[in-house]
């Protein structure tokens, strides 16, 4: 196996991990309410931590990637995801899993971003985007683990076991960083140690431009909507609205989860192809339609239909990557690991806002008997998504003069 193979594979390992765990509360979500008694309200909340945990994580990221790089910043922190693994396993109360899924959060929070600064060094620039775009979609495969399969094994050994197993599997993934990938190939120059690098202000100049909060709307609710459905709110809405079993409701999730992986191996060949700003301005729509559509109408469709929407949905929203490509051709080499994990840091912030807030509009709505929440509930939840995410695509096509990139200070 080649230098370049071996840090694609590790990194890739590393991000799979990450979809795995941040998409679980989804298949696991009801035995989480009924083990723990957690209200609607409740769950939005705790599972939103994983993402209040990555996103607070992406500024402080930034700064050990275009310092120390990738290998060390995500070996490490992928040490603090073990740990919150384990309190999640362990957990029986609220507080006890809302830390453990914090803790993960904060420990997956480097390993797109990791693998995005890794590749800029070991591959070719022409090909990049590609291998990038291959890296996220096999990456996002596991979301399809965290579907129909994590449901059976769900079924068999509880979540408990899944976490503690799911622990010592991030610990070997952290190990085979730290041995076996490099910031830099032999005899390369170290991009950590380039000269004229900025100090952390960098992130006040990157802050400063209107490229950035031309994106930050859009970024919001695209990732936002996308991992706030995939990662808990798909689950109940399947439970709750078609009333479906565990593992028929998994494969329903499957699709949504397909949708992503392959939206995510396709949309850097066509933003290449076709430009990343026609082809946000053509998804991005499409992905506020499926969600509308499941917003009034899901309960009433057929299995199939929903199935193909939510897959519809999942393909649009992984074309939130190509914002990442589109913000770091504005920046010079030295602050791209800044600018690119200050846009993440809106789109995980997005995650766990929506999340939260969803829980909290489903919460209004009384619950039946059954403890199922009314369709209602989930209308009103999915329609506000939608609709955030449809102003934010007309704020997106807005142009305000942001059209010079940073240049590179003078030596």
């Amino acid at each position: 196996m080649t230098a370049r193979i071996t840090v694609f594979v590790v990194f890739a390992c590393a991000y799979f991990l990450s979809n795995f765990f941040r998409a679980t509360n989804a298949v696991i979500a009801d035995d989480l309410s009924r083990e723990l008694l957690l209200t609607a309200a409740d769950l939005g909340l705790m599972t939103s931590l994983f993402y209040v945990g990555f996103a607070a994580m992406q500024l402080p990221i930034g700064s050990a990637l275009d310092r120390i790089g990738p290998r060390f910043t995500s070996a490490s922190l992928m040490l603090i995801a073990v740990g919150g693994a384990l309190v999640f396993a362990t957990g029986d109360s609220f507080v006890a899993v809302a830390v453990g899924r914090t803790l993960i959060g904060i420990g997956m929070g480097s390993g797109l971003m990791s693998a995005i600064k890794a590749f800029g060094v070991w591959f070719r620039p022409e090909r990049q985007a590609t291998i990038t775009s291959v890296m996220v979609g096999l990456g996002a495969s596991g979301g399809l683990l965290a579907a129909t399969p994590l449901a059976w094994v769900n079924a068999q050994i509880g979540w408990r076991n899944v976490f503690m197993w799911g622990a010592a599997v991030m610990a070997l993934s952290a190990l085979a960083i730290l041995v076996l990938a490099r910031n830099a190939p032999p005899g390369a120059p170290n991009p950590m140690r380039a000269a004229g690098a900025p100090p952390d202000g960098g992130f006040a100049l990157i802050f400063r431009q209107p490229i950035l909060w031309r994106l930050v709307p859009i970024n919001f609710f695209l990732i936002g909507s996308m991992l706030a459905i995939q990662t808990l709110w798909g689950g109940p809405f399947l439970f709750d609205v078609l009333r479906l079993a565990p593992l028929a409701a998994g494969n329903l999730l499957l699709a949504l989860s397909g949708g992503i992986a392959i939206g995510y191996l396709t949309s850097g060949y066509l933003s290449d192809r076709f430009g990343i700003e026609r082809m946000v301005t053509i998804v991005s729509p499409t992905a506020a339609a499926a969600l509308a559509i499941l917003a009034w109408w899901g309960g009433q469709l057929p299995h199939a239909v929903v199935g193909g929407l939510f897959a519809l949905f999942g393909y649009a929203g992984a074309f939130n990557l190509v914002l990442l490509a589109q913000i770091r051709r504005e920046f010079p080499e030295q602050l791209r690991g800044r600018a690119a994990t200050a846009l993440n840091m809106f789109g995980f912030g997005g995650a766990a806002l929506l999340q939260w807030w969803m829980g909290l509009i489903v919460a209004q709505f009384p619950r039946d008997a059954a403890g199922h929440y009314p369709p209602a509930a989930y209308a009103a939840a999915f329609g506000f998504v939608a609709m955030g995410l449809a102003l934010s695509v007309i704020w997106y096509l807005r142009r305000p003069s942001d059209a010079t990139s940073v240049q590179p200070a003078a030596s």
